[in-house]
Protein backbone atom coordinates (compact mmCIF):
# COMPACT_ATOMS: atom_id res chain seq x y z
CA UNK A 1 0.00 0.00 0.00
CA UNK A 2 0.96 3.37 -0.78
CA UNK A 3 2.15 5.49 2.14
CA UNK A 4 -0.46 8.33 0.56
CA UNK A 5 -3.23 6.42 1.01
CA UNK A 6 -3.05 6.01 4.85
CA UNK A 7 -4.86 9.17 6.60
CA UNK A 8 -2.60 11.94 7.89
CA UNK A 9 -3.92 10.91 11.42
CA UNK A 10 -2.26 7.72 11.37
CA UNK A 11 1.00 9.13 12.17
CA UNK A 12 2.56 6.07 14.39
CA UNK A 13 3.17 2.31 13.38
CA UNK A 14 3.00 -0.48 15.03
CA UNK A 15 3.87 -4.22 14.28
CA UNK A 16 1.51 -6.92 15.87
CA UNK A 17 1.33 -10.60 15.27
CA UNK A 18 1.43 -14.36 17.33
CA UNK A 19 2.69 -17.15 16.54
CA UNK A 20 1.25 -20.47 17.95
CA UNK A 21 1.47 -24.11 17.75
CA UNK A 22 -0.53 -26.43 18.05
CA UNK A 23 -0.29 -30.28 18.52
CA UNK A 24 -2.77 -32.65 16.85
CA UNK A 25 -2.92 -36.12 18.15
CA UNK A 26 -5.94 -36.81 16.47
CA UNK A 27 -8.64 -35.33 13.97
CA UNK A 28 -8.85 -31.96 15.23
CA UNK A 29 -9.59 -28.48 13.47
CA UNK A 30 -9.28 -24.90 15.25
CA UNK A 31 -11.43 -21.67 15.02
CA UNK A 32 -8.58 -18.78 14.63
CA UNK A 33 -9.59 -15.09 15.49
CA UNK A 34 -6.45 -13.26 14.67
CA UNK A 35 -6.76 -10.74 11.95
CA UNK A 36 -7.68 -6.93 12.74
CA UNK A 37 -11.22 -5.80 12.29
CA UNK A 38 -11.72 -3.14 9.78
CA UNK A 39 -11.61 0.38 12.00
CA UNK A 40 -11.33 3.95 11.49
CA UNK A 41 -8.94 3.85 14.14
CA UNK A 42 -6.34 1.97 12.65
CA UNK A 43 -5.16 0.40 8.84
CA UNK A 44 -3.35 -2.20 7.67
CA UNK A 45 -0.17 -1.98 5.70
CA UNK A 46 0.69 -5.14 5.50
CA UNK A 47 -0.33 -8.36 6.72
CA UNK A 48 0.68 -12.14 6.66
CA UNK A 49 -1.08 -15.18 8.05
CA UNK A 50 1.21 -18.83 7.84
CA UNK A 51 -1.30 -21.58 8.69
CA UNK A 52 0.93 -24.72 8.91
CA UNK A 53 1.58 -26.40 5.47
CA UNK A 54 -0.72 -25.13 3.52
CA UNK A 55 -3.64 -26.30 5.73
CA UNK A 56 -7.33 -26.20 4.49
CA UNK A 57 -9.06 -23.28 5.77
CA UNK A 58 -12.43 -22.02 5.65
CA UNK A 59 -13.24 -17.99 6.54
CA UNK A 60 -16.06 -16.94 7.65
CA UNK A 61 -17.21 -13.59 9.29
CA UNK A 62 -19.72 -14.36 12.70
CA UNK A 63 -22.74 -12.42 13.81
CA UNK A 64 -20.20 -9.73 15.49
CA UNK A 65 -18.02 -9.00 12.35
CA UNK A 66 -15.30 -10.87 13.25
CA UNK A 67 -13.19 -12.59 10.76
CA UNK A 68 -12.48 -16.18 11.40
CA UNK A 69 -10.86 -18.93 9.75
CA UNK A 70 -11.59 -22.39 10.28
CA UNK A 71 -8.36 -24.98 9.99
CA UNK A 72 -8.12 -28.83 9.73
CA UNK A 73 -4.85 -29.59 11.95
CA UNK A 74 -2.73 -32.27 10.58
CA UNK A 75 -1.51 -35.01 12.77
CA UNK A 76 1.69 -34.00 14.75
CA UNK A 77 3.00 -30.00 14.82
CA UNK A 78 0.71 -27.12 13.56
CA UNK A 79 2.70 -23.98 13.35
CA UNK A 80 0.45 -20.46 12.46
CA UNK A 81 2.02 -17.23 12.60
CA UNK A 82 0.46 -14.16 12.19
CA UNK A 83 2.29 -10.81 11.09
CA UNK A 84 0.92 -7.14 10.68
CA UNK A 85 2.31 -3.87 10.17
CA UNK A 86 -0.10 -1.02 11.29
CA UNK A 87 -0.83 2.25 10.74
CA UNK A 88 -2.27 3.90 14.07
CA UNK A 89 -3.04 7.21 15.44
CA UNK A 90 -0.63 9.24 18.12
CA UNK A 91 -3.73 10.41 19.59
CA UNK A 92 -5.41 8.87 23.01
CA UNK A 93 -8.40 6.63 23.33
CA UNK A 94 -11.30 8.88 22.58
CA UNK A 95 -9.87 11.67 21.19
CA UNK A 96 -11.56 14.59 19.69
CA UNK A 97 -14.71 12.60 20.14
CA UNK A 98 -17.67 15.05 22.27
CA UNK A 99 -19.22 12.54 25.19
CA UNK A 100 -22.13 12.61 24.18
CA UNK A 101 -25.48 11.36 26.55
CA UNK A 102 -26.79 8.02 27.22
CA UNK A 103 -29.53 6.65 25.28
CA UNK A 104 -32.72 5.05 26.66
CA UNK A 105 -33.33 1.65 25.63
CA UNK A 106 -36.21 2.41 23.73
CA UNK A 107 -34.04 4.86 21.18
CA UNK A 108 -31.41 2.43 21.05
CA UNK A 109 -30.27 1.19 17.26
CA UNK A 110 -31.60 -2.63 17.25
CA UNK A 111 -28.27 -4.03 16.49
CA UNK A 112 -26.91 -2.71 19.93
CA UNK A 113 -29.86 -3.96 22.22
CA UNK A 114 -28.15 -7.24 22.61
CA UNK A 115 -25.51 -5.87 24.66
CA UNK A 116 -27.33 -4.64 26.99
CA UNK A 117 -28.20 -7.95 27.87
CA UNK A 118 -26.36 -10.66 30.41
CA UNK A 119 -24.01 -13.13 29.29
CA UNK A 120 -22.00 -16.41 30.01
CA UNK A 121 -18.97 -14.27 31.38
CA UNK A 122 -20.93 -10.48 31.50
CA UNK A 123 -23.19 -12.03 34.47
CA UNK A 124 -24.88 -8.85 34.80
CA UNK A 125 -27.87 -9.93 36.34
CA UNK A 126 -26.25 -10.79 39.33
CA UNK A 127 -24.41 -7.66 40.12
CA UNK A 128 -27.84 -5.08 39.82
CA UNK A 129 -27.47 -5.03 43.80
CA UNK A 130 -23.94 -4.25 43.39
CA UNK A 131 -24.05 -1.84 40.78
CA UNK A 132 -27.01 0.13 42.31
CA UNK A 133 -25.58 0.34 45.41
CA UNK A 134 -22.40 1.21 44.15
CA UNK A 135 -22.74 3.63 41.29
CA UNK A 136 -26.53 4.21 41.59
CA UNK A 137 -25.94 7.96 42.63
CA UNK A 138 -23.85 8.65 40.00
CA UNK A 139 -24.94 10.77 36.96
CA UNK A 140 -25.74 8.11 34.00
CA UNK A 141 -23.82 7.97 31.11
CA UNK A 142 -19.91 8.85 30.47
CA UNK A 143 -19.71 10.01 33.68
CA UNK A 144 -20.64 6.65 35.32
CA UNK A 145 -19.22 4.68 33.04
CA UNK A 146 -15.87 5.78 34.33
CA UNK A 147 -16.93 5.66 37.59
CA UNK A 148 -17.14 1.86 36.85
CA UNK A 149 -13.96 1.97 35.31
CA UNK A 150 -12.34 3.49 38.16
CA UNK A 151 -14.08 1.78 40.91
CA UNK A 152 -12.88 -1.80 39.15
CA UNK A 153 -9.10 -0.67 38.53
CA UNK A 154 -8.59 0.38 42.15
CA UNK A 155 -10.23 -2.58 44.12
CA UNK A 156 -10.06 -5.38 41.63
CA UNK A 157 -5.97 -6.96 41.39
CA UNK A 158 -4.29 -7.39 38.57
CA UNK A 159 -2.08 -10.50 38.67
CA UNK A 160 -0.52 -11.86 35.55
CA UNK A 161 -1.23 -15.46 34.74
CA UNK A 162 -4.06 -15.64 36.99
CA UNK A 163 -7.08 -16.12 33.87
CA UNK A 164 -8.89 -19.16 34.50
CA UNK A 165 -11.87 -19.60 31.85
CA UNK A 166 -14.46 -20.32 33.76
CA UNK A 167 -14.78 -17.17 35.36
CA UNK A 168 -17.43 -14.69 35.06
CA UNK A 169 -17.71 -11.10 36.52
CA UNK A 170 -19.91 -11.63 39.48
CA UNK A 171 -16.94 -14.45 40.16
CA UNK A 172 -14.21 -11.85 39.61
CA UNK A 173 -15.82 -9.34 41.68
CA UNK A 174 -15.85 -12.15 44.86
CA UNK A 175 -12.51 -12.86 43.83
CA UNK A 176 -10.95 -9.86 44.27
CA UNK A 177 -7.84 -10.29 41.59
CA UNK A 178 -7.43 -11.62 37.69
CA UNK A 179 -6.21 -10.04 34.45
CA UNK A 180 -7.61 -8.24 31.51
CA UNK A 181 -10.00 -10.33 30.62
CA UNK A 182 -11.54 -10.30 34.06
CA UNK A 183 -11.73 -6.59 34.23
CA UNK A 184 -13.42 -6.26 30.71
CA UNK A 185 -15.67 -8.64 31.88
CA UNK A 186 -16.71 -6.60 34.94
CA UNK A 187 -16.65 -3.32 33.47
CA UNK A 188 -18.97 -4.95 30.79
CA UNK A 189 -21.43 -6.22 33.29
CA UNK A 190 -21.42 -3.48 35.52
CA UNK A 191 -22.52 -0.92 32.33
CA UNK A 192 -25.23 -3.44 31.20
CA UNK A 193 -26.60 -3.50 34.43
CA UNK A 194 -27.46 0.32 33.89
CA UNK A 195 -28.86 -0.38 30.05
CA UNK A 196 -25.52 0.91 28.51
CA UNK A 197 -24.65 -1.09 25.38
CA UNK A 198 -21.22 -2.81 26.62
CA UNK A 199 -19.15 -5.05 24.84
CA UNK A 200 -16.01 -7.12 25.00
CA UNK A 201 -13.16 -6.31 22.72
CA UNK A 202 -10.12 -8.08 22.26
CA UNK A 203 -6.95 -7.11 20.73
CA UNK A 204 -3.06 -5.22 20.59
CA UNK A 205 -2.35 -2.60 22.56
CA UNK A 206 1.24 -1.59 22.30
CA UNK A 207 3.22 0.15 25.06
CA UNK A 208 3.35 4.02 23.56
CA UNK A 209 3.64 6.62 25.90
CA UNK A 210 2.98 3.79 28.77
CA UNK A 211 6.06 1.80 29.35
CA UNK A 212 5.62 -1.81 30.56
CA UNK A 213 8.59 -2.52 33.25
CA UNK A 214 7.50 -6.41 32.93
CA UNK A 215 8.01 -6.36 29.39
CA UNK A 216 4.49 -8.01 29.14
CA UNK A 217 3.38 -8.87 25.28
CA UNK A 218 0.13 -10.65 25.04
CA UNK A 219 -3.38 -10.23 23.39
CA UNK A 220 -5.18 -7.55 25.70
CA UNK A 221 -9.27 -7.13 26.64
CA UNK A 222 -10.78 -4.31 27.28
CA UNK A 223 -14.74 -2.93 26.74
CA UNK A 224 -16.43 -0.52 24.63
CA UNK A 225 -19.61 1.52 25.68
CA UNK A 226 -22.25 2.94 23.26
CA UNK A 227 -23.23 5.86 24.02
CA UNK A 228 -25.15 8.53 21.62
CA UNK A 229 -24.09 6.44 18.41
CA UNK A 230 -20.76 5.69 18.95
CA UNK A 231 -18.47 3.45 20.88
CA UNK A 232 -16.20 4.37 23.65
CA UNK A 233 -13.12 2.68 25.20
CA UNK A 234 -12.94 2.08 28.42
CA UNK A 235 -10.16 0.38 29.47
CA UNK A 236 -10.32 -0.77 33.61
CA UNK A 237 -7.38 -2.22 33.56
CA UNK A 238 -5.11 1.00 33.00
CA UNK A 239 -8.07 3.24 33.43
CA UNK A 240 -6.36 6.03 31.85
CA UNK A 241 -6.21 6.75 27.83
CA UNK A 242 -4.06 4.51 25.46
CA UNK A 243 -2.11 4.56 22.63
CA UNK A 244 -2.69 2.69 19.41
CA UNK A 245 -4.79 0.08 19.90
CA UNK A 246 -5.60 -2.38 17.08
CA UNK A 247 -8.56 -4.23 17.42
CA UNK A 248 -9.00 -8.01 16.39
CA UNK A 249 -12.42 -8.84 17.75
CA UNK A 250 -15.72 -7.85 19.89
CA UNK A 251 -18.79 -9.47 21.10
CA UNK A 252 -20.91 -10.07 24.44
CA UNK A 253 -17.90 -11.47 26.21
CA UNK A 254 -14.75 -13.76 25.57
CA UNK A 255 -16.78 -16.68 24.39
CA UNK A 256 -16.42 -14.51 21.07
CA UNK A 257 -13.16 -13.14 21.72
CA UNK A 258 -11.22 -16.21 21.74
CA UNK A 259 -8.25 -15.93 19.07
CA UNK A 260 -8.73 -19.83 18.96
CA UNK A 261 -11.06 -22.51 19.97
CA UNK A 262 -10.31 -25.88 19.54
CA UNK A 263 -11.93 -28.26 18.36
CA UNK A 264 -11.33 -32.62 18.65
CA UNK A 265 -7.80 -33.96 19.87
CA UNK A 266 -5.65 -31.27 19.71
CA UNK A 267 -3.46 -28.88 22.43
CA UNK A 268 -1.89 -25.39 22.01
CA UNK A 269 1.69 -25.77 22.89
CA UNK A 270 3.35 -22.35 22.19
CA UNK A 271 2.23 -19.34 22.41
CA UNK A 272 4.05 -15.82 21.39
CA UNK A 273 2.61 -12.06 20.92
CA UNK A 274 4.37 -9.25 19.90
CA UNK A 275 2.62 -5.09 19.64
CA UNK A 276 5.41 -2.78 19.67
CA UNK A 277 6.26 0.68 17.67
CA UNK A 278 8.48 0.71 14.65
CA UNK A 279 9.87 3.43 12.38
CA UNK A 280 7.08 3.01 8.92
CA UNK A 281 9.17 1.50 6.20
CA UNK A 282 12.07 -0.07 8.14
CA UNK A 283 10.27 -3.51 8.83
CA UNK A 284 8.33 -5.84 7.02
CA UNK A 285 6.12 -8.67 7.87
CA UNK A 286 7.93 -11.95 7.89
CA UNK A 287 10.68 -10.41 9.37
CA UNK A 288 12.73 -11.38 12.57
CA UNK A 289 11.91 -10.19 15.54
CA UNK A 290 14.14 -7.19 16.37
CA UNK A 291 13.34 -5.57 19.70
CA UNK A 292 16.17 -2.98 19.27
CA UNK A 293 13.83 -1.54 16.68
CA UNK A 294 11.51 -0.46 19.18
CA UNK A 295 10.22 2.86 19.39
CA UNK A 296 7.87 2.37 22.70
CA UNK A 297 7.74 1.04 25.65
CA UNK A 298 8.61 5.02 27.46
CA UNK A 299 6.48 7.91 28.49
CA UNK A 300 7.66 10.39 25.51
CA UNK A 301 5.68 9.56 22.66
CA UNK A 302 7.72 9.19 19.41
CA UNK A 303 5.94 10.40 16.23
CA UNK A 304 6.68 8.15 13.10
CA UNK A 305 10.08 9.95 11.49
CA UNK A 306 9.39 8.45 7.89
CA UNK A 307 5.53 9.55 7.75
Amino acid sequence: MRPNTVPAHLDVTVRVGCSLVYESTGRASVLLNVSPRPDPRHQVLAEALTLGDNLPCDPFTDSHGNAYRRVALAPGSNYFRHDAVIAVSSQPDNHGIPIPPAQDPGELPPSVLRYTLPSRYCDSDKLINFAWEKFGAVEHGWTRVQAISKWIHENIEYRYMSGRSDLSAWDVLQRGYGVCRDFAHLAVALNRTFNVPARYVTGHLPDIGFPDPEGHMDFHAYSEVFLGGTWLTSDARFHVPRIGRVTVSCGMDAVDGAFSTIYGGATLTYFQVWAYQVARGTVGVGDPLDLSLRLDNKWAVQHDPNV
